[in-house]
């Protein structure tokens, strides 16, 4: 038993020491977590909003109380059913999955009010009412004119009407009561000023007069379409379908085009149904000019009307008076209708194609330029190869130009959409105000570079700054600026240390050119400046990047080069001897003949003054921006270098021993040396 207990012992501890790692483990992991989570949001603080807002823990549902509120009125219902075990238990799960459909189709509301812009819904409905609309204008003349509605088919032709009747209906009493407007400014939702804003419109009187009961009368005339003719007056709901529907659409000229296309077909439509029922006037067959009867009547008279109305030509002629009248009312009409459909086709296809033309214009003109003033061959290509490429990858030569018109909240909103994606990309942005961003999408201009061509050159003047949005540019340098240093690509920045004067360095630093096709966007450096004038903490923190980025491109000095004293621009210090010590040893060695001690001694003298010049010139170095002057050092100085000026030209060498004349001779010679240095620095 003695024995067991250590060992009971020492699992107990293993295991708690166990625990205890795996807790200090979970602890060390969630501190990680949170050290990313916070460098992250030092880093990218956009970014990292998103993630805490998706990584924020969700808030507890409304189903439960759904679902306790459901499992109470199941409850209900099963009490209510107690007469039978399996009828309760079998009308409780009927009455609970009851209660389901009917709260999921609960939230599937009609709308209280629909905005008449951007509805889909509404579009939709808008079409339904169109297509009852054309329903009326094509086909009461058809039926009227031509003998198609029999009393055999007429309650199919009556189901259609009412079914068009009911649409009409349910448009004035459910759809246009809820439409908004704007009244002041306001966009108003309320429903009962909604609906008196429906009934006082000029609309509402026609739609109320377009439901005219005419068709009463029938049990008096029998069926007859023109009865029906007070449908033709919701006309405003035609018109109202097409301005919605070109809202929505990209390419609108194309049902422009087709809606033209119907307008002038519609016209000779009703010019054939107006021949069929002027033949049966006259009767079918009567006359030379009328319809005879043979073949399709529709098509017939369809053709009739097609030659009449375009003045083909080759028709018979009329004989009789009513003939005659009614083909020269044919030709009027025709040539105005015909005139008035050809006008606004033209209108519509030019509307379509006015971009092209003006990209056709632009480049026309360029080339008649280029031709006048001689430009060369290879530059003109260039020229039109910019031109061919911008407007297939843009479909526009300046993207600014669309931008102009709408107000600065519009353009920021559509600068966001497009290009924000691309900007918060960049490093050298991330970290900065948001706003800061935003203020700068606004001032950023797309510029197409083709291949080969310079984006910046080394030397220049930077007044830009570049955001590679497609395509690659590639930094070249080398004899033949051939060899490739770095590719940038789409996301990359360049310029920025140019355009931020990091350093005192205003140029450019390297060549940047164009590897393919390459759209960028430009930031100018007034458009900068005036941004951050309003965000100096960006400011900074730019700066500060781009100081980093400067310095890291650096390559680092050799110590030997750091240790050695800066040069002293203002003064030029000589190594050699001064030339009247040189010319009195000289001399000396003549006259007394002592080459090798005089040879000494103008040695040391030299090197004397050599070591007093650098002292000197040490000394009088200009003072470290760091450290504080030194007065006394300088003081004391012109004191030793006063002196040894008064005992070098007071004494006379000949009254000295060879020692001390040596010793005396190094001063003088210091001496000499400094008055040229002090001249040579008051000249410069």
């Amino acid at each position: 038993m003695l024995r067991e207990r250590p060992a009971s012992a020492a699992s107990q501890t293993s295991q708690t020491s166990a625990v205890v790692s795996e807790r200090l483990q979970e602890l060390v992991r969630m501190f990680k977590e949170r050290t990313e989570k916070a460098k992250e949001k030092l880093i990218d603080p956009d970014s990292s909003d998103e993630e805490s807002v998706i990584a924020a823990p969700p808030q507890p549902p409304a189903a439960p109380q759904g679902e306790e509120e459901e499992d109470e009125e199941e409850g209900r219902l099963g009490g209510q059913c107690v007469g039978g075990a399996g009828s309760g238990a079998g009308s409780r799960v009927s009455g609970g999955k009851q209660i389901r459909w009917i709260r999921a189709c609960w939230p599937i509301r009609f709308p209280a009010s629909i905005d008449p812009f951007t509805n889909i819904l509404y579009v939709l409905w808008m079409f339904l009412v169109s297509a009852a609309w054309n329903w009326n204008v094509w086909l009461i003349p058809v039926r009227w004119a031509f003998p198609y509605q029999t009393p055999q088919n007429a309650p199919y032709w009556l189901l259609a009407d009412y079914t068009c009747d009911l649409i009409y209906i349910l448009d004035i009493a459910v759809f246009q009561p809820r439409l908004q407007f704007v009244s002041g400014g306001d966009i108003v939702c309320d429903k009962k000023e909604m609906r008196k804003n429906y009934m006082k419109t000029k609309r509402f009187k026609f739609d109320v007069a377009s439901l005219a009961p005419l068709e009463l009368l029938y049990f008096k005339t029998g069926i007859n379409p023109l009865l029906r003719l007070p449908r033709l007056l919701k006309i405003n709901s035609f018109f109202e379908f097409n301005e919605r529907l070109e809202a929505i659409l990209t390419k609108a000229y194309i049902y422009r085009v087709i809606r033209t296309t119907t307008y002038l077909l519609y016209c000779l439509h009703c010019n054939a149904c107006l021949y069929h029922w002027a033949s049966s006037y006259i009767g079918l067959g009567a006359t030379q000019w009328v319809y005879n009867g043979v073949g399709n009547s529709y098509i017939r008279c369809y053709y009739f009307a097609v030659k009449t109305l375009i003045t083909i030509g080759g028709l018979p002629d009329p004989t009789s008076l009513f003939e005659i009248v009614f083909q020269l009312i044919n030709y009027f009409v025709g040539v105005f209708a015909f005139s008035i459909m050809i006008g606004q086709m033209r209108d519509v296809v030019g509307a379509a194609t006015a971009a092209q033309t003006y990209y056709r214009t632009c480049m026309d003109n360029t080339i008649k330029y280029m031709t006048s003033y001689r430009i060369p061959k290879d530059v003109q290509n260039r020229v039109k190869t910019w031109y061919n490429y911008t407007w297939q990858s843009q479909g526009m030569l300046d993207e600014q130009e669309l931008l102009t018109q709408l107000p600065d909240k519009m353009r920021l909103d559509i600068a966001v959409d497009v290009n924000y994606s691309i900007v918060s990309k960049v490093p050298l942005f991330q970290g900065c105000d948001r706003q800061m961003i935003f203020d700068m999408l606004k001032s950023l201009r797309s510029v197409v570079y083709l291949p080969g061509d310079y984006v910046c050159k080394k030397g220049e003047v930077g007044r830009e700054m570049y955001i590679i949005k497609a395509g690659e540019v590639q930094v070249v340098g080398g004899p033949d600026e051939r060899t490739v240093f770095a590719t940038l690509r789409a996301g990359s920045v360049f310029g920025e240390i140019s355009l931020l004067a990091v350093g005192g360095v205003n140029r450019r630093t390297a060549n940047v050119i164009s590897h393919g096709f390459a759209n960028l966007f430009i930031l100018d450096k007034k458009d900068l400046n005036e941004i951050l004038v309003h965000y100096p903490e960006s400011k900074k923190l730019l700066r500060k990047k781009a100081r980093k980025m400067l310095n890291k491109g650096k390559k680092p000095e050799p110590k030997e080069e750091a240790k050695e004293p800066a040069p002293v621009p203002a003064a030029s210090l000589k190594s050699e001897t001064p030339r009247l010590l040189r010319a009195a040893l000289e001399m000396t060695e003549r006259s007394s003949g002592l080459k090798g001690a005089l040879a000494r001694v103008k040695e040391r003298s030299s090197k004397s003054s050599i070591s007093l010049q650098r002292s000197l010139s040490a000394s009088l170095r200009p003072p470290d921006p760091v450290l504080s002057p030194r007065p006394d050092l300088d003081m004391s100085l012109s004191a030793s270098s006063m002196t040894l000026r008064s005992a070098s030209r007071s004494c006379n060498p000949a009254d000295f021993p060879p020692a001390q004349l040596q010793l005396q001779r190094g001063v003088a010679g210091w001496d000499e040396s400094e008055d040229e240095w002090d001249e040579g620095g008051r000249g410069e």
